[in-house]
């Protein structure tokens, strides 16, 4: 990785960044840092640090932007918990950018439980805890990775995914006792397992996360069933599984489509909180006349509350699901894997 143009922050794996931000803070904090490592994870990232032999700066900022909001978000969360860390990261980074941080660091606290059977095939898990209660179905599947959850979703009964669903969107924080004798009883042994001081990794979230990696076909049936048992919680899963600054996922033909349905109003306000290239994105599907007059628009527009900002930007994200379900709109990227849905 010698050359400079090859090294870029998208493409980097979790070990490169960590020698990326080894080397941005230096070899004193460096050293402290190793002094809290493995010997094997020292040798692990002097390797990715020995071949990071020039880090553009853009690719350095990134980088430990990223550690800086996952530091915040930890800080927030041994504060207050996870509801207190998630406000706080809204106020300070914008809804969909602490929606993100968010969910990278609860996806760590959860590879911290069950790590034995994210090595079991998912074909064989399946048929190893589908006679399981529900509760206990959906407390696994909200620990295990998204993907791997979803695969395991996906061969259940159908008469019991939707209630799998619902159990994983509504459950309350589970006492490490109950995780103890979860784990025992299908793992087997609890002896190298570490269990944390409390694990709420259920809720909302975590079956966003599932149903984003799941077929299209499985999620509507979910989605569909969880609301014959609560409207509400299937209307919060619904706007959740799509964010304002995914529209930057939209075809061109798509976005011109979707702003045909949208209030000048709603968008102008809901483009205020919107990333530079969301802008940009908008405005080459407009007109020159509109986009200029949008741009100009928003070059005078005062400071606004963020609650009014993300009620039009919710109005929006109402449209695209309207236009995604009737099929009228496609190509838009899914969370996790990124790939595209095609109707």
């Amino acid at each position: 990785m010698s050359d400079e143009s090859a090294l870029e922050y998208d493409k980097l794996t979790g070990r490169q960044k960590a020698g990326v931000l080894m080397v941005a803070l230096g070899p004193q904090v460096a050293g402290e840092v190793f002094t809290h490592l493995t010997d094997e994870e020292v040798e692990a990232l002097a390797v990715e640090i020995a071949d990071l032999r020039v880090i553009p700066k853009k690719v350095r900022a990134a980088v430990l932007a990223e550690f800086y909001e996952l530091a915040l978000a930890q800080e927030y969360i041994s504060i207050g918990g996870m509801k207190y860390a998630r406000d706080l990261l809204k106020s300070a980074l914008g809804s969909s950018k602490a929606q993100d941080v968010m969910r990278r660091v609860q996806g760590a606290l959860e590879r911290r439980d069950f790590h034995l059977l994210r090595r079991v095939d998912p074909a064989q898990l399946v048929n190893f805890i589908q006679n399981e209660h529900p509760q206990t179905i959906a407390l696994v599947l909200s620990h295990l990775d998204a993907r791997q959850s979803a695969d395991i979703m996906g061969r259940l009964p159908e008469e019991l995914q939707a209630d799998v669903g619902y159990r994983i969107a509504t459950m309350e924080p589970v006492s490490p006792a109950m995780l103890h004798e979860v784990e025992t009883i299908l793992e087997g042994s609890t002896q190298n397992l570490s269990i944390r001081d409390s694990a709420g990794v259920g809720g909302v979230d975590a079956i966003v996360n599932i149903l984003l990696e799941s077929d299209r076909t499985t999620e509507k049936r979910i989605v569909e069933g969880i609301e014959e048992e609560d409207a509400d919680v299937a209307s919060i899963i619904r706007n959740s599984m799509f964010v304002f600054e995914d529209l930057i996922h939209l075809d061109n033909r798509a976005m011109q489509r979707l702003l045909k349905d949208v209030e000048t109003a709603d968008l102008t306000l809901a483009l205020k909180a919107a990333s530079p290239d969301l802008r940009d994105h908008v405005f080459k599907n407009m007109s020159s006349r509109a986009a200029e007059s949008l741009a100009e628009e928003l070059e005078v527009m005062g400071p606004v509350k963020l609650k009014n900002v993300e009620e039009a930007q919710q109005k929006i994200v109402a449209i695209i699901r309207k236009l995604e379900d009737t099929g009228e709109i496609a190509g838009v990227a899914r969370g996790g894997g990124g790939d595209e849905l095609v109707y």
